[in-house]
């Protein structure tokens, strides 16, 4: 029993517990996709209800993982679904551990703020933007900020982080970003602010009906 509720699976040739890093980034997208729906019915509709049933998802999801496995965790399990088909990607379990306990103080935070006390505010407002950040750079990135921040108090002990970002390394051709490159991005983004004061005035006439002109 002690080996099933661990934190973290025991795998040959790692010296301590790991979890699935491509099963990970899945959850973090779902989990970023349904609040970022939630935060635009905030929005657009004042409709709190999605949010409140999102927040008591995730401080049960995230309480199973720390406090008795994270196999058994119900966002995890659907995360390894989609992914079942690729090669496991294996890193630390305590840094995990560490960030998704940063994941479970946010959503009892949001808990007593939004659902118990029924408020909104400020603090729910950055929490949830906070929320959204830190799941995007998981899913979109593979990069765990909770992770580095483990890392940064914990130098010594984080050990097969994604990507091995917790190895210094010197990066290959491939990852080098040349001065043209540069270059071609700002003139992207220069390019991406001026059809914005070109067209904008354009683009806010609401689109008519396609099948209306025919």
């Amino acid at each position: 029993m002690k080996n099933k509720l661990q934190f973290g699976e025991t795998v040959s040739g790692y010296n301590i517990p790991v979890v699935n890093e491509r099963e990970i980034r899945a959850t973090a997208g779902i989990m970023f996709l349904a609040t970022l729906i939630s935060f635009f019915l905030i929005i657009h509709n004042h409709d709190f209800v999605p949010i409140k049933y999102v927040i008591i998802i995730f401080m049960i999801d995230f309480s199973i993982r720390l406090f008795v496995s994270p196999k058994f965790s119900p966002l995890l399990i659907l995360g390894r679904f989609f992914v079942r088909n690729q090669n496991p990607e294996y890193v630390g379990a305590p840094q995990k551990k560490f960030a998704w306990g940063i994941g479970l103080f946010l959503s009892i935070l949001m808990f007593l703020l939004l659902v118990l006390l029924n408020t909104y505010s400020v603090i729910t407002g950055l929490t949830c933007f906070v929320c959204l950040i830190l799941m995007f750079f998981e899913s979109a990135f593979g990069v765990c900020i909770g992770c580095k921040l483990y890392g940064w108090i914990n130098k010594e002990k984080a050990q097969y982080c994604p990507g091995e970002i917790c190895e210094v390394n010197q990066k290959q051709d491939i990852q080098k970003i040349s001065v043209n490159q540069w270059f071609i991005f700002l003139g992207f983004v220069v390019f991406v602010v001026i059809l914005a004061f070109v067209f904008n005035d354009a683009f806010k006439i609401m689109p008519t009906d396609l099948f209306k002109k025919l």
